[in-house]
């Protein structure tokens, strides 16, 4: 019998564990804190644990910024556990699937590839119809669908990658009390702020700071920044549950206009017990609320009054307005605790002026993100993608500033150039996705007519056209950045410039747009693969 001599390098165990691509070897200097400085010293503070402050923390952790130079702050015990976010688009999910993050969210999250649009019957009896089905996702996209999952599982799967680059990973029960520039305290670290943890303050000092608190944000509380737009006069419902229905659609994403008022069908994901959870959109009725718009920069009695009108909504009512619309359908609970969660809201669509706050230096010091600039209606489905995105977008801009890559600027000037654009690309594309959700928010709260009912209104057509034009926007796949110091479009408009062609979503390459998703032969192994994930630094 032959005897075999093997040897194993210290190694081997790590060849049987998931593989882990190493964060990018830091250009500049390591971070050390110093403490003769009086208080703790970070260069990047995030504010927020949801879908934007997570993703910003993982990229910057991936970038090479230790624990000891990023802190990120939360002040819920945990991950959501219920309502809010569920849907992202087809550019989020290439952008989850460069960073090895969405294998998780395409097996288990619920794809929506078609909608369903559904509107009153020329045959009273029947109530409504199915008007058309069209594609959900109606650009070239690598995906061609949208995917529902909930948004605490995907903080959950973003906080699980995240400690495997910070032994600390997020500090939760600590919220920021307040934050401001001080450069004469500290030049370096200008950002002081006050933290409170378990009822311990404490105060710590950044070159960075980034507010992805949410709407209710107090990093642009503090900043002296205001959410400036105004408030419909529609109130809506939204429930997420297990029903029993014999609705056809029912595991499609629908739009129905009935005459008993509008709702919004989103399916959602299979949950532990093998149930299927539906989300439910559903608009109340004007009677049954204060009648009377409320602005948003109104006065303190206009906000109480809108409060005032959600707080008449309840949960029967919600449902009994979803029953009455989807007649002659029947629609119910499955069983006794079938409802997971449900609101009211009204819509709203507001933007704030600036993303950035500068020091008086000149230099952009304080970042807010996602929902803490932007705030609209959920229908669009866009909340969690535009807020991820926004982090997506700042994430590179602070290490090229912190890891010394940045040019020098001209002149007198202090800022960093890279760094300010995140305010003229993303403010941008906030000012884009107001504009679109009241339109298509204005649209979905309307009612379409039919031949027997007498309106001339709004027009299936004419809804179906919002939808579709704004789907370059809503997948994500054509948003596009206007010129500034990292894009130069002068040349696609020179005469000489060899593409004329404007169809930028089938091929053709444009500044300020995304890498086009091509598949490709590699011809080192002959694996087929998709350029958007050969382009990504963490998985070369």
């Amino acid at each position: 019998m032959p005897v075999f001599t093997e040897y194993a390098s210290s190694s081997r165990d790590l060849r049987v564990l998931p593989s882990f691509a190493p964060p990018l070897p830091r250009l500049s200097p390591a971070f050390t804190p110093n403490a003769d400085r009086g208080c703790e010293c970070y260069e990047v503070v995030i504010v927020g644990a949801g879908p934007a402050g997570l993703i910003l923390n993982v990229l910057l952790a991936r970038y090479g910024l230790s624990d000891a130079s990023l802190l990120c702050v939360d002040a819920k015990p945990g991950t959501l556990i219920s309502g809010q976010a569920d849907g992202l688009q087809p550019r989020t999910l290439e952008v989850l699937k460069s960073l090895g993050l969405a294998d998780e969210i395409l097996n288990d999250g619920c794809h929506m590839a078609e909608v369903a649009f559904w509107n009153p019957s020329e045959n009273k009896d029947e109530v409504i119809e199915r008007t058309s089905i069209v594609p959900d996702v109606a650009v070239p996209a690598r995906f061609k669908h949208e995917v529902t999952i909930h948004q605490g599982r995907l903080e959950r799967i973003l906080e699980t990658d995240l400690l495997r680059y910070s032994r600390r990973g997020v500090q939760r029960n600590t919220k920021l009390v307040d934050v401001r520039t001080d450069e004469d305290g500290d030049a370096e670290f200008p950002v002081l702020a006050e933290i409170e943890t378990e009822g311990e303050r404490r105060t710590i000092r950044s070159k960075y700071l980034v507010g992805a608190d949410g709407a209710h944000s107090v990093v642009r509380r503090c900043m002296g920044l205001n959410l400036v737009g105004e408030s419909m006069d529609h109130i809506w419902g939204v429930v997420d549950l297990v029903v029993d229905t014999d609705f056809p659609d029912i595991r499609r994403r629908c739009a129905i206009h009935s005459p008993a008022g509008s709702v919004m069908v989103i399916p959602r994901e299979r949950i532990a017990t093998g149930d299927y959870l539906t989300r439910l959109y559903v608009q109340v009725p004007e009677d049954e609320v204060l009648e009377g718009q409320v602005a948003a920069n109104g006065s303190g009695d206009q906000k109480g009054r809108a409060k005032e009108r959600r707080g008449k909504v309840t949960l029967e009512g919600i449902f009994q307005q979803a029953v009455d619309a989807l007649k002659p359908y029947y629609i119910r609970p499955k069983y006794d605790g079938a409802v997971d969660w449900w609101a009211a809201y009204q819509i709203g669509q507001r933007v704030t002026n600036e993303f950035a706050v500068k020091d008086s230096n000149d230099i952009n010091r304080v970042f807010i993100a996602g929902d803490a600039c932007h705030t609209h209606s959920p229908k669009a489905g866009q909340g969690m993608n535009v807020s991820m995105m926004d982090s997506y977008n700042l994430a590179w801009k602070l290490a090229h500033s912190i890891h010394g890559l940045t040019p020098e600027p001209e002149g007198k000037e202090k800022s960093d150039p890279i760094l300010d654009t995140y305010h003229t690309e993303r403010h941008t594309i906030a000012q884009e996705l107001i504009e679109f959700d009241r339109a298509f928010s204005s649209m979905f709260s309307g009612k379409i007519g039919s031949a027997y009912d007498g309106l001339d209104g709004l027009t299936h057509d004419q809804f179906l056209e919002v939808f579709s034009t704004g789907n370059g926007f809503t997948s994500g796949c054509g948003i596009e950045y206007p010129e500034n110091l990292t894009i130069e479009k002068s040349h696609c408009t020179d005469s000489k410039y060899p593409v004329q062609r404007t169809d930028y979503l089938l091929g053709v390459l444009r500044p300020g747009r995304r890498l086009l998703d091509v598949q490709l032969k590699r011809h080192a192994d002959g694996v087929h693969i998709h350029l958007q994930d050969g382009t990504d630094p963490f998985h070369p």
